[in-house]
């Protein structure tokens, strides 16, 4: 096997799980570097009702892309278990399958996001002041969102067979080249709209190109991108549910967004520079989740069961680890990480405010998204998206709209993340203990011992 992949069943599970994270982690921050690179040159040079506008823009693009972070994801699965089980065919038609997909769902997304910004905007209630930047930052950013779409589905496939380093060596050079077009552009939000696709543009063509010369299972020819046999439709069915989560808890945070519009720009600000510091801190979580999810489904395609097991209380353990660590990092400097964001005093002071809500409360989410992540690489999305809508969707809007009846404040509003954090979390411990989410084969396993 290729150094350039890791067949994740064999060797020491934590250096195996612990060594594949640390390349995502490292790729996903470099990732929210786009949108945070934006918002700290509009909040310090163009102003506070910019870095609102901005802000206020990420519960949209978290929307739209959801459905593509889903797809991404149940191809992952379906690639990982073909690669584990060594099944080259089925790798090969499984990626040129995911990249069909890519292609399709970029194009939608591109006019539906370009279409539908003023409308999803005016839905959101967004003050007036900042109504015109957020519509122009969105319609910019969505016109290039194609190639994000493009680069997230191949760093999937990468993913799936281990390789999580060559992605982030593409996503450090969007993410210095994005600082550099945002400092040349000079054209306000705008050019820092435009920034992050030409940006996009430039991972896209990057990790096109290594899938194409490769000379591996997974190498890529353009010619041959198509829907192969019956594996659209197995790679939605695990996809398509993890899509639909994504995007309800997506409306479910842009129903937050809008509560905390109605506070005014002010608060509309600091929330927008905490959501961009918690950008920072869930995203080695979620890359925790996404190493479970391909170790779960390369041992499943080797039939090593046991091992699953292992692997999700030790990557579990290592995303609560992280996550206890990183929010009393937080609430120390929280004046300082938040200042960054802007000078004005009361802008920082709302966003160390919002901090206070989510940095005792983070190993929650946590333990919530690297459980569910060694689930769903066992290929049971549909109960992983189940428990996160009744959590983090269902029960926050009921919490939200609960709350603001009684009284409108601010802090009933923040309350809504721990408390449905905590509830998700129950409920993915209470699945993984009485449900049946290994392959029949385990539990056909057990009864014969």
């Amino acid at each position: 096997m290729s150094k350039k992949s890791t067949v994740m069943t064999e060797g020491a599970i934590w250096k195996e799980i612990l060594f594949f994270s640390i390349p995502l982690i490292l790729g996903n921050l470099f990732q929210q570097l786009y949108n945070t690179v934006d918002s700290i040159i509009v909040g310090n040079w163009i102003g506070s009702e910019a870095l609102a506008a901005v802000g206020s823009s990420g519960a949209i693009i978290n929307l739209l892309l959801g459905f593509c972070i889903g797809a991404s994801a149940g191809a992952g699965v379906v690639v990982s278990q073909f690669f584990g089980a060594g099944n080259r065919e089925g790798v090969r038609k499984a990626v040129h399958t995911t990249l069909a997909i890519a292609v399709a769902a970029g194009a939608i997304l591109t006019v539906a996001g370009v279409v539908t910004t003023p409308m999803i905007l005016r839905a959101m209630d967004t003050p007036q002041e900042v109504f015109e930047q957020s519509s122009q930052y969105l319609q910019v950013y969505f016109g290039g969102i194609f190639f994000s779409v493009i680069y997230n589905m191949s760093a999937g496939i990468l993913n799936a067979v281990g390789n999580s380093r060559r992605s982030l060596i593409y996503l450090i050079i969007a993410a210095v080249s994005n600082i550099f077009f945002v400092v040349i552009l000079k054209m306000g939000i705008i050019g820092a709209a435009l920034a992050t696709d030409i940006s996009q543009l430039l991972s896209c063509i990057f990790i096109l190109g290594f899938l194409m010369r490769s000379q591996e299972s997974y190498h890529v020819r353009l010619r041959d991108i198509r829907f192969y046999d019956n594996l659209l439709g197995k790679i939605l069915k695990i996809g398509l549910p993890t899509g639909f989560q994504n995007i309800v808890i997506s409306i479910s945070n842009v129903i937050v967004q809008s509560s905390v519009n109605s506070f005014g720009a002010v608060v509309m600000a600091g929330y927008a520079a905490y959501v961009k510091v918690d950008g920072f801190n869930i995203l080695p979580v979620l890359s925790f989740s996404m190493a479970a999810s391909t170790f779960a489904g390369q041992n499943v395609g080797a039939g090593k069961y046991d091992r699953v097991k292992k692997g999700m209380w030790v990557s579990t353990g290592m995303g609560v680890g992280y996550t206890i660590i990183s929010g009393i990092l937080l609430l120390i400097f929280a004046p300082q990480v938040i200042g960054v964001f802007s000078g004005k005093p009361d802008v920082v002071q709302y966003g160390i405010y919002v901090m206070k809500f989510f940095c005792p409360f983070y190993w929650l989410l946590g333990f919530l998204h690297v459980m569910a992540g060694t689930v769903r690489g066992t290929g049971k999305t549909f109960q992983t998206m189940v428990v996160f809508l009744v959590s983090l969707c269902v029960c926050r809007v009921i919490w939200i709209w609960a709350v603001l009846r009684i009284d409108h404040k601010l802090s009933y509003v923040m309350t809504a993340y721990p408390v449905t954090w905590l509830i998700g979390a129950v409920l993915i411990a209470l699945y993984v203990w009485k449900g049946k989410w290994m392959p029949e084969a385990y539990y056909r396993m057990k009864k014969e011992v």
